[in-house]
């Protein structure tokens, strides 16, 4: 009797001490969430899933090709907001393909990804991609700019027969596209004309006449909605003015009413922006000063810029492009493709950012475009 209970607590000490190996030879990760860049490659276009460790420092890395063509270029080619999309539950991924002019999909399982389908944008030059429920809506940038809708079903999606909708004009340079947060509208933005497009969602999944709107400052780039019905719009400025940021109401007729009219970033080139899940912040990107700054949304849609305005630094030259934040709400990421890294910050319970250091070995001034967390 002796010998067996001797026997089976060495059993026990071994295998306490096999789990305790096996954890020190395993990245300690945050089961379940990752962050996601896309590359543009013009020949072959490629997402980049990064494992997320508990601490929000990203982890190793998988490269997983769309089977499509990005547009290639050197920072920032597509200009826009949006290329690589998470969806709303986070279990899927879509990326455009700017070069082939198609939709890649993927079903998101952890850090991993699996395509489950390709299929023609419906235009050419798809740049940014928005999806509310089974719908989903690709806006292409060249030619004849428009916007044209999929129903998406089991990881496939299905062209929406009718859903064409032009913009005002063609190469109108569009930045953007994104539901409303009922999905009663879709906002696209025009660069070329200093606009923002609304287009009211029909019950059948087309869109009705496109409602123009200018917009409060020089520069509109993207748009994003919160989950108060609030749409911000980033403004690069123009002319010696300061990159900015407004926020709109959308009227039942698809008209916008100003809020707040260019709120200054204090930075340079703001165009890319993200709202945090629980609606309270949104922060902006600054190109051209390697900056972040966060503002608190208001219940009435007011912004009001965070004490400093400026809460997130990145190295010097970074070209921090499009930036996202986990679908917990702790950490934002930006995709700095000047300087080939991710920035990694941490977000406090007042919106202001705690510096997690960068994560580097992209390529620097290359075509990467389009980050996702979840």
């Amino acid at each position: 009797m002796k010998t067996t209970v001797r026997t089976l607590a060495f059993s026990v000490v071994a295998a306490v001490a096999l789990a305790t190996a096996s954890q020190a030879a395993t990245p300690n990760l945050d089961s379940g969430h990752a962050v996601f860049v896309m590359t543009n490659d013009a020949e072959h276009n490629e997402v980049i899933a990064y494992e997320r460790n508990p601490d929000g420092t990203l982890g190793s890395s998988h490269r997983y090709r769309t089977d499509g063509r990005g547009s290639g270029g050197r920072t920032d080619p597509l200009s826009a907001q949006g290329s690589l999309h998470l969806s709303d539950n986070k279990q899927w991924l879509f990326a455009a393909n700017a070069g082939s002019g198609t939709v890649s999909v993927f079903r998101v399982e952890d850090s991993q990804l699996v395509l489950t389908d390709q299929q023609p944008s419906g235009g050419a030059e798809p740049v940014s991609i928005a999806q509310h429920g089974n719908l989903v809506y690709v806006l292409n940038a060249a030619g004849s700019s428009s916007v044209v809708g999929f129903f998406f079903t089991n990881g496939h999606l299905l062209p929406i027969s009718s859903s064409v909708r032009f913009l005002s004009s063609n190469l109108a340079s569009p930045g953007s596209v994104v539901f409303s947060p009922d999905g009663k509208f879709l906002l696209t933005t025009e660069e070329a004309h200093n606009q923002i497009d609304v287009f009211a969602v029909e019950p059948n999944g087309t869109l009705g006449p496109i409602t123009v709107n200018p917009s409060a400052g020089p520069g509109a780039f993207a748009v994003n909605v919160g989950p108060n019905g609030t749409a911000l719009v980033s403004e690069t400025g123009s002319g010696g003015a300061t990159a900015a940021i407004s926020s709109y109401n959308i009227q039942a007729n698809g008209t916008l009413t100003t809020i707040n009219a260019s709120v200054p970033t204090l930075g340079a080139a703001n165009c890319w922006n993200v709202i945090t899940p629980d609606g309270r912040f949104i922060y902006v990107s600054n190109a051209g000063s390697s900056t972040i700054s966060g503002f608190r949304i208001g219940s009435s849609g007011t912004l009001t810029a965070l004490p400093g305005t400026v809460v997130g630094m990145n190295p010097p030259g970074s070209g921090n492009l499009d930036i996202a934040i986990s679908a917990d709400g702790k950490f934002l990421y930006s995709l700095n493709s000047a300087g080939g890294s991710i920035g990694q910050f941490g977000i406090q319970a007042d919106g202001f950012l705690t510096s997690l250091g960068t994560t580097g070995g992209l390529p620097a001034g290359s075509s990467l475009n389009g980050i996702a967390a979840n």
